[in-house]
């Protein structure tokens, strides 16, 4: 059950969004949300800033440093301010933190003892990153140890979600994850299998058969085709506004990427995406 949620806040439009999924999970789920915002010790203590300093032999660097630190947080600080100020209108509860290190290492280290991460797709630097995902939540799919709802720029209430389920172990740990989320919500799941006709019957017939108990009310669809471009297709043709899917990472090369199909589903679909290893 989904009852403390982390929301990664950096100030950027997408962070709205994020702000916009707490409020309405505390509604809905009665769930205590963490607003965060990390101080980023890249942008105080990259090596860029380091080799420029020293190659204008700038002794008062520190100072420098300690300047740019004192803006960031006044900067965190207003941040978190305006969370709070939303929660207040809006007659939600909410705890706040301000934390500073590695983005991506601070959320999921702080994660540990939250059911779900919510985080904008991209951030502050959105429009350096055309067609990516941002570096902080690729870093923070990558090492997550709890489910990541991954938000686009504007959120809105899903009413139809769907899962990609293939049987594995993976997408087994995400079913039960969307299955106690839509009955929160009060939504019916879609539970879509790409593959040959006997081998997917079999995998929408377990997935069924796991649901029965949760009292999920779903419907089972089989594809064919290439995995990731049919995700990708019957979601958005069919109007679904929610994505569960699960993550994988094969090898190292497969991780620095976060796994073809997470990132691609990601780069392709405009509504919220849920992953979890």
């Amino acid at each position: 059950m989904i009852r403390k949620v982390l929301l990664a806040l950096d100030g950027s439009k997408y962070s709205a969004a994020v702000t916009d999924v707490g409020v309405y999970f505390v509604a809905k789920l009665n769930a205590r949300i963490l607003g965060i915002h990390v101080v980023d010790s890249v942008a105080l203590e990259g090596p860029f800033i380091h080799d420029i300093a020293g190659a204008m032999g700038f002794e008062p660097f520190i100072n420098f440093s300690t300047k740019m630190r004192d803006a960031l947080e006044e900067t965190g600080r207003s941040i978190l301010d305006i969370f709070k100020t939303t929660c207040i209108k809006e007659q939600r509860e909410c705890d706040t933190r301000l934390l500073s290190g590695i983005i991506s290492n601070e959320l999921c280290d702080t994660a540990k003892l939250s059911d779900l991460i919510v985080i904008g797709r991209r951030g502050v630097n959105a429009s350096f990153e055309h067609g990516l995902l941002g570096s902080a939540t690729e870093g923070v799919i990558r090492k997550s140890p709890r489910p990541v709802l991954v938000v686009p720029e504007v959120f809105t209430p899903p009413t139809k979600p769907l899962i990609a389920f293939d049987g594995s172990e993976h997408s087994v740990n995400v079913l039960r994850s969307a299955a106690d989320l839509v009955n929160s919500l009060g939504l019916e799941l879609t539970v879509l299998t790409v593959g040959s006709a006997d081998e997917a019957d079999k995998i929408l017939k377990e997935a069924e058969d796991y649901l029965k108990p949760h009292d999920v009310k779903a419907t089972f669809k089989r594809i064919e085709g290439d995995h990731k471009t049919s995700i990708v297709k019957y979601h958005n043709e069919e109007g679904h506004d929610l994505l569960f899917m699960g993550t994988t990472h094969h090898s190292r090369v497969v991780e620095m990427v976060i796994g073809s199909t997470a990132e691609y589903v990601l780069r392709s679909v405009e509504s919220p995406v849920f992953l979890e290893r």
